[in-house]
């Protein structure tokens, strides 16, 4: 079912029943399947339904009056109940798997042979909704029950057909706080270097799923535990071992830091999460120890590491611009309180002000313990709340050409320095703000 956040659960189950049933009209089975299934046994209601039939492609096809077939040749086809999708997807047995992701052949077939090609026990069962029952073939019911996350069938077989499952089987045991089975486990971490083939995109969206679900330090540790960190972010397994100035950081090394202020957040924000996450990725590399260990310009050089790492994971260029921001800003708060009001308002004023301020909080949280530039921060947020905190600029580039000064760098600090003097009162008009100029000259 495509993503719909304003459907409820009761509303997304009467359209995917009713695609069920006109399915069944015509002598074909046809049963929910995967996480739906899954959650439901957990009581955790969830309105992303898939269903698995026997009817095939072209006959779903003609069923419906609104289809698209999204990958015929797996035999899927998205149907439209109002403005929801649902994926319907043929009954199948998979071939080889060459590419560690797809299928040479496809092989419709049965429920038993579907369920037994599925990743892990607990996603492996069906639900009928007529009867309202589970069908279960792979013992998912009794491991959901156990809490384990357990490979369907040899796991070995299960993530040589596609690797990313490995990343599944972690973003499962942190989500649930599920154990991973033994046997599961061991081929993950036998099989972990191979991670490398999955596409960097499928790797991003899983670490997202994790960075923002319910545990994502726990996902970050098991990732380093079964030696997926190294495979797909080696700059945060750098971390460990690296010792930090005990009166500011007590509590230990970088990459404990950075998972103690992953323990305090939950089902967060994308930018924060990953703030939290690349905000010290810059220190392995500019340790030195002088009078005591410091770290000078990690903050600049983290900045550089973080967008290299997100545009190897093709995160979009808001998405990097936002973090790197973040990453490159986090020292400065240091210097709030000594800020001229004009920067202060500006720094308030930006578009991740929030995701900067939290990071800043857990940070120091989760280190030395003091929070008076965070309250300093959050009062005068409350103190400036009813300015225009983005006025528009009384200067411009296109004034400064006007006026005879030639385009280039400096520009942006003449500008910078005119919002500040009219942030604080200091120029009320454009006129002003042209003698400014030609005053400072």
């Amino acid at each position: 079912m495509s993503e719909n956040d304003t459907i409820t659960f009761e509303e997304s189950n009467k359209r995917a029943l009713k695609i069920v049933t006109h399915l069944r009209a015509n002598g074909f089975v046809a049963y929910y399947v995967g996480g739906w299934v899954r959650d439901l046994l957990l009581k955790q209601k969830s309105t992303d339904i898939d269903i698995a039939t026997n009817a095939r492609p072209e006959d779903v096809m003609r069923l419906f009056k609104k289809t698209i077939p999204v990958g015929m040749q797996f035999g899927v086809v998205l149907v439209l109940e109002g403005s929801v999708h649902y994926e319907v997807a043929t009954f199948r047995s998979d071939g080889q798997y060459l590419d560690g992701r797809h299928p040479t052949t496809v092989h419709f077939s049965s429920p038993e042979e579907d369920a037994a090609r599925r990743d892990f026990t607990i996603n492996g069962m069906f639900w009928d909704p007529v009867e309202k029952k589970v069908i279960d073939f792979v013992g998912g019911e009794e491991d959901l029950k156990k809490g384990i996350i357990r490979a369907i069938g040899d796991p070995y077989a299960r993530f040589a057909e596609d690797k990313l499952r490995m990343l599944r089987a972690i973003r499962f045991a942190a989500r649930f706080d599920f154990p991973i089975e033994e046997t599961t486990y061991t081929a993950v971490t036998k099989l972990a270097a191979e991670i490398e083939v999955v596409s960097q995109e499928r790797i991003r969206d899983e670490l997202v799923k994790m960075l923002t679900g319910p545990a994502p330090a726990k996902s970050i540790r098991l990732l380093d535990e079964t030696g997926l960190l190294e495979a797909i972010l080696p700059e945060i397994t750098a971390m460990k071992g690296i010792e930090q100035p005990p009166e500011f950081h007590p509590e230990g090394d970088v990459f404990v830091h950075t998972m103690l202020m992953l323990e305090k957040i939950k089902n967060a924000d994308l930018i924060l999460a990953l703030a939290i996450l690349f905000h010290d990725v810059g220190k392995p590399k500019t340790m030195r120890t002088t009078d005591r260990i410091r770290f000078s310009c990690h903050d600049a050089l983290g900045a550089r590491m973080t967008e290299n790492i997100m545009r190897r994971l093709r995160f979009s260029n808001k998405e990097i611009e936002q973090v790197v921001q973040c990453v490159q800003n986090h020292m400065n708060i240091m210097h709030v309180q000594k800020m001229r009001e004009g920067k202060l308002k500006r720094f308030i004023a930006s578009e991740t002000f929030n995701a900067e301020l939290m990071l800043h909080k857990i940070d120091c949280e989760s280190s030395h313990g003091m929070l008076d530039n965070y309250e300093f921060l959050v009062a005068k947020q409350e103190e400036f709340a009813k300015e225009d905190l983005k006025p528009k600029p009384l200067l411009t580039g296109q004034d400064l050409i006007d006026l005879g000064l030639a385009p280039g760098p400096h520009f942006k600090d003449i500008l910078a320095e005119a919002l500040d003097l009219q942030l604080e009162g200091k120029l009320t008009s454009k006129e002003d703000a042209i003698q400014w100029f030609k005053n400072s000259r």
